[in-house]
């Protein structure tokens, strides 16, 4: 009997003997078990290890607990040694399980310690959630882990991407995941070999953090092969950085083309068809831009839900303070002062001083804020270019605007009369086209349009009492440049000087390249009096 016993003692203690080691290693791969690991004293370098090991689980679970980590809020209890999350403050404070987040009871803070870190052990946490959501349902998840990942560029981090990436079927979650890689194999021990295929992905990538990065790896490695390659890698990638800086400029210029097109268009108008020098022309876009800030805070006070139409209604009404104003400027002043350009250029002079101090008594001196709407507000990138959409709306507006003035020259009786005007006043009239009431719509229309550019202004510029000074002179250069009175001409001027001045503004500064810009007009002016674009015909006034 005691033989018998013994024997089955042997063998229970043998069967227990198996079971422990695969016990102990279901509670190794246990996150809930990994996670109880951070309680008690220990060094940063046990702390670090148990991140590597929740992080070599895989499940997303464990993430709730790394973040509570990385934020201070991770303690264990003294008496037992067990982990939570803290909530709250004060002498009693609420325990959650650091797995699941359900509340676990509270406690005194006086029993609870907090799990020491420091940077290393953040920047560990950070690539052990960059590791644990490559592997998210989600694809912008894991595009923004592999991103995460890419500028880390840890080499510890090589094996989890990898097998994220043979798992990965999303083609630009994938591509993204192979940049993370190579910048992890640049900090590796890998053969040169892949470090030599790593720099021409991140050459793919071809944008400034790649070329830091391979900046960096060709100054410090000492093999020939990996550097040769990544200098070929940083060669190829400052070409497509230059290339998208000049896309950038053109960009810029179009931009502030399609800004001078909107505050030149309504002149090129009035000094074609009138050969009126208005000095007051940057005043009518300034109260179209005050127009604007009058229906924002009307819209503000009544309706905010109108907001984002507020420039569509500002549009229109722009139209008819701009143009009101330049109908009794025309009728009032300027029609006894035809065939007398110096008289005209004080008269017009002394009513923009005028209208900047009524402005300035009604809404005060300082700038005046208009707002953005959601749809014009922020940007998007197009390669290594950043593009806003307030620019890019200016820009289509702008086109718009010349659209219809086109529209209006060509398709309507008006526009008729205004080009018979403009090519032989005193035929027209001859003609029985009434030339005064011809200069007062004219004079009205160039107006009204300068209105609809102050309400596209007042989304990028201070709107303030001066803001039509600081584009006056520009529109006279683009109508001179382009041809007076031809609206294809004040578009081609326009775009061209944007983008001349965006070119030269690296070099020569902004003052000095506007300089630079005015003195090659007056050459171009000598050998083209009239423009690009000059007007034709046997009858055209001199």
């Amino acid at each position: 009997m005691n033989d018998l016993l013994r024997w089955c003692l042997v063998g229970l203690l043998a069967f227990s003997g198996a079971l422990l080691p695969a016990a102990a290693m279901a509670q190794d791969g246990d996150p809930a078990a990994i996670i109880q690991k951070f309680g008690g004293k220990q060094g940063f370098d046990d702390t670090e290890a148990v991140i590597a090991e929740l992080a070599a689980t895989g499940e997303p679970e464990v993430a709730r607990a790394l973040r509570a980590l990385s934020a201070g809020d991770l303690y264990w209890r003294e008496s037992d040694e067990q982990v939570f999350i803290v909530t709250g403050k004060g002498d009693e404070v609420t325990l959650r399980d650091p797995l699941t987040g359900a509340e676990a009871g509270t406690a005194s803070s006086g029993d609870l310690k907090k799990v020491r870190i420091k940077n290393s052990i953040r920047n560990a946490v950070t690539g052990a959630l960059g590791s644990l959501t490559l592997r998210a349902a989600d694809p912008n998840v894991r595009l923004r882990a592999a991103s995460t990942l890419f500028s880390d560029a840890d080499p510890d981090m090589l094996e989890p991407i990898e097998a994220a990436l043979a798992e990965e079927t999303d083609p630009g979650v994938r591509a993204r995941m192979e940049e993370a890689r190579a910048s992890a194999i640049l900090a590796s021990d890998r053969p040169a070999a892949d470090k030599a295929e790593a720099a021409a992905v991140l050459e793919a990538r071809g944008d400034r953090e790649s070329l830091t990065m391979l900046s960096r790896f060709a100054a410090a490695t000492d093999d020939p092969v990996a550097r040769q390659a990544a200098e070929a890698a940083v060669a190829g990638i400052e070409s497509n950085i230059a290339f998208w800086n000049q896309m950038q400029n053109i960009w810029y210029g179009l931009s502030l083309g399609s800004v001078l097109l909107l505050a030149a268009i309504g002149l090129a108008i009035t000094f074609g068809v009138m050969g009126v020098i208005n000095m007051a022309h940057g005043e009518m876009v300034m109260l179209g831009a005050y127009t604007t800030f009058v229906v924002q805070e009307v819209i503000r006070a009544d309706a905010p839900w109108l907001f984002p139409w507020s420039l569509a209604i500002a549009l229109p009404l722009a139209f008819l303070v701009s143009g009101c104003v330049g109908l009794v400027m025309e009728r009032g002043i300027i029609r006894f002062l035809y065939g007398r350009p110096l008289e005209t250029l004080l008269a017009t002079f002394g009513v923009s001083l005028m209208l900047q101090q009524a402005v300035r008594t009604i809404f005060g001196p300082t700038n005046r804020q208009v707002g953005n709407p959601d749809w014009m507000s922020g940007a998007f990138d197009i390669g290594l270019m950043s593009v806003t959409w307030n620019r890019l709306w200016i820009i289509v507006f702008s086109l718009v605007v010349f659209a219809g003035l086109l529209m209006v020259l060509n398709r309507t009786a008006l526009g008729l009369q205004m080009r018979a005007v403009t090519q032989n006043r005193k035929m027209a009239s001859a003609m029985g086209i009434r030339t005064p009431w011809v200069d007062a719509m004219t004079f009205a229309l160039g107006s009204g349009v300068a209105g609809i550019a102050g309400v596209a202004l007042s989304q990028i510029d201070n709107v303030s009492p001066s803001l039509g000074q600081g584009y006056i002179i520009d529109s006279f250069m683009v109508v001179v440049f382009g041809g007076v009175g031809n609206l294809w001409g004040t578009l081609v001027g326009a775009m061209s000087l944007g983008v001349l001045n965006k070119f030269l503004e690296p070099y020569a500064g902004a003052v000095l390249g506007k300089i630079v810009v005015l003195v090659l007009i007056i050459l171009f002016i000598q050998k083209r009096p009239r423009g690009l674009f000059a007007q034709k015909g046997r009858f055209v006034d001199a």
